[in-house]
């Protein structure tokens, strides 16, 4: 692996990783890989993106731009590509695509100058990496993900923020701009100490996290939540929460998620209050999943939704509200007119 390696460290002196500028590709140059690829960019590291059709044409032809609510306006130049294979090597993937698309790119991570590269994944979601023995099939159906991609290439990321891909060539962020960062196997690594620093000496919020896992279920807890209702309703985030009626019912969507990841063993350290008043927090946007269906795209409810209920399954854990969730999404989605 190099000097991108994983060991266990108990600390790592910051203004030595500061100096070390990062070789990074980012696939999947979205509302949220767009951002995160233009200011790491602006920062001075070598970045590359990973995108398709006409966005891939528009950041071709005119850079990546980022109108931000807390940045301002970004206009970087970068290589971009249709596939990882395409790039020189990098040391270090960063995965932005739905989790979903992840199985069609595995070939691009495993052939390639880039093939011993780590790999950040940025997904909403159960990560394909969260059993240590066993792939989640809602996210990973044949293993391929978790047999191809060992914990020694993963390092986990939960993303707090909110982007849109307002046309080709230009992403607009939103919100928060938050990044926990963790290895797979729970331990604080030299590895993950220098990308958090990177992120940070960019404008990130990026700490290093030793239990990933419990990071992710927080940000699951509102996406299993808010994601399918918005999808059913469409309705913003703040017109969710505010409403006394759809409010409960979210609060007993979260109770039951923390039902089922408490039963998977994480101890998320957090009243159902606490993640009621941070789901409160969130700015008033449409999910990630509204926006896919109002596209015309497939939705993340497998990775979000069916994982969850796939650990339920797994584990007995009654979950009658997300099974009616994600029936009704699924055949919301399956029913909605062609956009062609």
């Amino acid at each position: 692996m190099g000097r991108f390696a994983s060991r266990r460290t108990s600390k790592l002196d910051d203004s030595l990783v500061l100096c070390a500028r990062m070789r990074l590709a980012v696939v999947g140059a979205g509302g949220i890989g767009g951002f995160v690829a233009a200011m790491l960019a602006r920062a001075g590291n070598t970045v590359s993106v990973v995108a398709r059709g006409a966005h891939l044409a528009a950041i071709r032809a005119n850079g990546l731009r980022v109108s931000s609510t807390h940045f301002g306006e970004m206009h970087v130049t970068l290589q971009a590509e249709a596939d990882v294979r395409a790039l020189p090597p990098v040391e270090l993937i960063v995965l932005c695509t739905k989790a979903h698309q992840t199985r069609e790119l595995l070939e691009q991570f495993v052939q390639g100058p880039s093939r011993d590269a780590a790999i950040l994944t940025l997904q909403n979601g159960l990560p394909f990496w969260y059993f240590p023995d066993r792939p989640v099939r809602a996210v990973d159906p044949d293993g391929a993900l978790r047999a191809q991609l060992p914990d020694s290439r993963v390092i986990g990321g939960v993303v707090h923020a909110s982007g849109t891909l307002l046309e080709p060539g230009l992403v607009r962020h939103e919100g928060h701009f938050r990044y926990p960062l963790g290895e797979a196997h729970g331990v604080i690594s030299e590895r993950v100490q220098r990308l958090a620093a990177c992120f940070r000496a960019a404008g990130l919020q990026a700490e290093p996290e030793d239990e990933i896992r419990v990071a992710t279920w927080r940000k699951l807890f509102g996406n299993v939540a808010l994601n399918p209702v918005s999808a059913l309703t469409g309705a913003t985030v703040r017109t969710m929460v505010d409403d006394a009626d759809t409010g409960a019912l979210l609060r007993e969507i979260v109770i039951e998620a923390r039902a089922v990841a408490h039963a998977s063993g994480i101890d998320v350290a957090e009243t159902v209050d606490a993640r009621m008043a941070h789901i409160q927090s969130v700015a008033d946007v449409k999910t990630s999943m509204l926006q896919d269906l109002e596209a015309g795209r497939a939705l993340e409810l497998e990775p979000i939704v069916g994982a969850t209920l796939e650990l339920a399954s797994i584990f007995n854990v009654p979950v009658p509200r997300i099974a009616a969730l994600y029936a009704l999404t699924k055949l919301r989605a399956e029913s909605r007119p062609s956009c062609s």
